[in-house]
């Protein structure tokens, strides 16, 4: 993480963030940093009369936070290993979601997951909690959205051995394979999958999403030793996850790398994107866009002619997948 510094200002690469709290990695030292009074001014929410924006003034009202982790930051140091952020600088990419609305009717606002990455690793569970495959495909059209390499990891595979779950999840790990996706099987408890899983990490900012309770944390603990992060079990009664991760940080590794784990999210919506961007986010349709007998103005769906429908009869692209895709579009 290079730094550079002048007589009043430095910069950094954001590690950590946790409420108005940021933490600017230097070369040397950790600088624990607030925001700027411009920066603040970019804290919006859809609160008004006919959908004028105002002004946040309290850290809790916000919704679109203007520093992600991953960030490069230009800021002032203040003494006492502390400092303003003043400015983030140009973006190389970013991974998005929607934000939650904090109230029917109100705006929805994109929000920065992480930024400056090279790869991102949706972490499922073979178990408990069980793979939602619709939720692996959000993830992969908002990566392939912006343009973002991305390696699947499958969980606690030891808890499906020799049943017929195990079947089925290889069926699923194919279907995603077949399209170009790595996935890699893994286990924390057998230590399976963890060097192939390291040497993917190597040498590269990733970021790990996932539901609560799919193991990112155990998996982290396993990939390097010493984080020391805290491990909550899943919830018997429910199968949900419970939340061991309640800030966004990221991790160096020793072999070089670094990994920023992310809260466990139950939903993950889609923003910035039109329906034609997500046909266009499915890698097994681009080679049919516009061939269609209506060409690109085709919605894939009961059109004569549709050469995308005809892929799916053929075998070309999975009914699932199809299926996905039809169901991405009408959550728009």
């Amino acid at each position: 993480m290079q730094t550079q510094t002048t007589d009043t200002i430095a910069y950094g690469v954001v590690y950590k963030k946790n409420l108005s709290q940021y933490h600017v990695h230097t070369n040397d030292q950790v600088i624990l940093c607030s925001l700027s009074a411009k920066l603040w001014k970019d804290f919006e929410y859809s609160g008004g009369k006919g959908g004028r924006k105002k002004r946040v003034t309290n850290t809790r009202d916000k919704h679109m936070d203007p520093v992600a982790i991953g960030d490069r930051v230009r800021y002032q140091p203040a003494g006492d290993d502390t400092g303003m952020i003043l400015e983030v600088l140009p973006r190389q990419n970013k991974l998005t979601r929607q934000s939650a609305k904090p109230m029917p009717g109100a705006h929805a606002f994109e929000q920065v997951i992480a930024a400056n990455l090279d790869q991102v690793v949706p972490v499922f569970a073979a178990a408990n909690p069980e793979p939602r495959w619709h939720m692996l495909d959000r993830y992969l059209v908002a990566a392939e959205h912006h343009r973002l390499p991305v390696r699947i990891a499958i969980t606690k595979m030891d808890l499906i051995q020799n049943t017929p779950a195990e079947s089925d999840l290889l069926e699923a790990v194919e279907r995603y394979r077949r399209i170009g996706y790595p996935v890699t099987l893994t286990s924390s408890q057998q230590m399976m999958g963890l060097e192939e899983l390291r040497d993917i990490l190597l040498e590269k900012t990733s970021v790990l999403v996932g539901k609560s309770g799919v193991g990112k944390t155990s998996l982290l603990n396993a990939i390097e030793p010493g984080l020391g992060l805290r491990v909550q079990t899943v919830n018997q009664t429910t199968g949900k996850g419970r939340h061991t991760t309640t800030h966004l940080e990221m991790f160096p590794l020793a072999a070089g790398g670094a990994i920023i784990d992310t809260p466990g999210v139950r939903e993950f919506g889609l923003i910035g994107l039109t329906p034609e961007d997500v046909a266009e986010c499915f890698p097994e349709m681009r080679p049919f866009l516009g061939q269609c007998h209506f060409g690109h103005s085709c919605n894939h769906e009961e059109e004569p002619g549709c050469a995308i429908r005809q892929a799916v009869m053929d075998g070309a692209i999975s009914p699932y997948r199809y299926k996905s895709y039809l169901r991405l579009k009408v959550d728009l």
